[in-house]
């Protein structure tokens, strides 16, 4: 048997003084497919280190050891693509394999893990993954011919909802603790009702403008071609030179970006927009980047009105760098390569 043969060199390599890393790589270069682990080149080595002679296994009692045939791992591996859901315990039953078995076939012969749905804010048609890739595609074209440039010219934006309290997650939550001591706990606790809405406009250097809207105003195409233009001379009064150098906006497919007066303000304000997909939050900076960091900073904060949630935003973005609002926009031109190295589909966190 091979596992006999495997043993004899184990030990022979073993008294002579080479490391189980080393007599692993040496069976590697012999047997290759077929080598033994390496967990079992270690455990071999060290019973040969504390005097063991014999190569042969230990009589044992109980069950058996199964005899892991192709047709065995053909029978797992059809009752597994059937429903992909069944546990382990399941597929043991259906199959009358132990639950050892089972796992060693999944793992070691299927090379499969089980694993959770990804939740994607759509299931994408084909023709909306070739518009992605569209989309992206245009981004690296103007990245290659303008580099560095192309970044600096682009401001972004969009409108997020801040709550009064949002907790914190179970991940969140962890802290630690001595061997011993007790985890701590935590009563289940839901998100505030109340709310504000931001809209924030930012470039590569920082902060250009936020905007919270008072209660019981309406959100339309009308208050958003309001913002494009106080935009404008957010963009005149804080970054000299970069209307006449060009602005280029970057927001998503939202009604109100898209109404009639939205895009009359953006084209009399001498903007030109950057082509965005629709469903694609994962390919828009202030979705992937910006929120997502600020409403972590706030999480687990309870505030008891809408100026507490305003100063809160306002104070979170006080002390950061232009290099970390660079980082947010720069992460775009490698999420649009990754889009289309994926044909258009959602971008893994």
């Amino acid at each position: 048997m091979f596992k006999l043969e495997y043993r004899s060199v184990i030990k022979f390599l073993t008294k002579e003084g080479v490391s189980p890393t080393d007599i692993k790589k040496r069976l590697d270069a012999v047997y290759r497919d077929t080598s033994p682990s390496f967990s079992t080149v270690k455990e071999w080595s060290k019973q040969f280190r504390l005097g063991r002679e014999s190569i042969d296994d230990e009589p044992r009692s109980g069950r058996p050891v199964e005899v892991l045939t192709k047709d065995c791992v053909k029978l797992v591996e059809e009752e597994v693509l059937s429903d992909r859901r069944l546990k382990t315990k399941e597929i043991a039953a259906r199959t009358g394999l132990s639950k050892t078995s089972v796992l060693r076939i999944l793992h070691e012969h299927l090379h499969m893990n089980k694993v959770s749905a990804r939740w994607v804010p759509k299931l994408l048609s084909s023709l909306q993954r070739t518009e992605r890739k569209a989309c992206s595609q245009e981004v690296l074209d103007a990245y290659r011919r303008y580099g560095k440039s192309y970044l600096e010219s682009i401001v972004t934006g969009d409108e997020t909802m801040v709550l009064y309290y949002d907790p914190l997650s179970k991940r969140e939550s962890m802290e630690w603790r001595r061997l011993g001591e007790r985890p701590p706990r935590k009563a289940k606790v839901t998100q505030s009702t109340k709310k504000i809405m931001a809209t924030v406009f930012w470039d590569c250097h920082g902060i250009l403008m936020i905007d919270i809207k008072e209660r019981n105003t309406t959100v339309n195409g009308t208050y958003y071609a309001t913002l494009i233009e106080q935009l404008r001379e957010a963009i005149k009064q804080k970054r000299r030179g970069k209307l006449s150098r060009g602005v280029r906006l970057l927001h998503d497919n939202a009604p109100v970006h898209t109404a009639a007066i939205a895009k009359a303000a953006v084209t009399k304000c001498g903007f030109e927009e950057i082509r965005h997909p629709p469903y694609s939050p994962d390919l828009a900076p202030s979705d992937y980047y910006l929120f997502s960091r600020l409403k972590a900073d706030l999480r687990g904060r309870r505030f008891s009105s809408d100026d507490e949630v305003a100063q809160a935003v306002f104070a979170h973005f006080e002390d950061k760098t232009p290099e970390y609002f660079f980082k947010g926009i720069e992460m775009l031109i490698t999420r649009s390569a990754n889009c289309i190295e994926i044909e258009g589909d959602y971008i893994e966190k």
